[in-house]
């Protein structure tokens, strides 16, 4: 089974434009971390490339799924929903809706995916009792009602409603590696705090052949209080420019991107160009 997702020199394109020049990232099952940046930096860009999404180019590089006994599995060489089956997950900043497909149903069928790769559409469905039971489980745990399920995906939900059926899916497909792109955007206080809660539960408990590695992509520290990063990494101008432990997290939370545009004045000039191409594009 797959322990590591590996990422090596990776440079990625959206519409001829580079965003990512050369990111370097290890993540192991088991282990927490953090991807801060400022504004146009690329952090949801890295999430997307990785997950096969066909708008983001990538160039050069490798993403790879390495297992216990060292066979490497070629992540690019795999569309979107293999990409799922194999493992990979991220909760999207701006998750898209899907008028006419209940959440209930389709979670259904995503979890009979993941947990049976080989599985025909239309055959091999987890039987219903067994499903019902376990997603009631899981959304107790989220404190979300059952009502819930039975509405369109994320079709008219709040922000907070739309963060918390992505926990809710993470939870239910137990992936190998996650990639949480600014769950807690939109929240209120309590919300980030059931959220950091349900993440940290969710990734000690996500699969019988070990935890999950998370990537957490965030703007602040509330997430990463009751998930404490092994490491946190700075991207700058479509590349990681310094990687440290917790304490980098807080630094940044309190103090900015000052010291680290100052450390590195090229990515810091590249990464303002980009967000400048940003604004002029919305």
């Amino acid at each position: 089974m797959s322990k590591t997702l590996r990422i090596k020199n990776l440079h990625v394109c959206v519409e001829g434009k580079p965003i990512l020049n050369g990111v370097n990232l290890t993540i192991n099952r088991g282990e927490t971390h953090a991807l801060m940046g400022p504004n146009g930096s690329g952090k949801s860009t890295l999430g997307n490339a990785v997950m096969g999404h066909p708008s983001y180019e990538v160039t050069d590089g490798t993403i790879e799924l390495v297992d216990a006994d060292g066979t490497v599995t070629n992540v690019l060489e795999m569309d979107a929903s293999e990409r799922a089956r194999a493992g990979l997950f991220m909760a999207f900043q701006r998750p898209m809706a899907i008028p006419g497909v209940k959440l209930a149903d389709f979670m259904r069928h995503a979890t009979s995916n993941v947990r049976n790769p080989d599985r025909k559409e239309g055959e091999g469905l987890i039987p219903m009792r067994e499903f019902r039971k376990e997603l009631k489980d899981k959304m107790g745990h989220l404190r979300m009602d059952l009502d819930f399920a039975r509405r369109y995906v994320n079709d008219g939900f709040s922000g907070g409603e739309m963060k918390r059926a992505e926990i809710l899916q993470m939870a239910m497909l137990k992936p190998k590696f996650a990639i949480l792109d600014e769950t807690d955007s939109g929240l209120d206080v309590d919300a980030v705090k059931l959220a950091s809660e349900s993440i940290a539960e969710i990734s000690a408990d996500a699969a019988a052949d070990g935890a999950m590695g998370v990537l957490i992509i965030t703007h602040h520290d509330k997430l990463l209080e009751r998930n404490t990063p092994d490491f946190t990494h700075v991207i700058l101008g479509g590349r990681i420019v310094e990687t440290g432990g917790v304490e980098l997290a807080k630094e940044l939370h309190n103090d900015g991107y000052d010291r680290i545009r100052a450390a590195y004045p090229e990515a810091a000039k590249l990464n303002s160009e980009m967000a400048e191409e940003d604004a002029v594009t919305v």
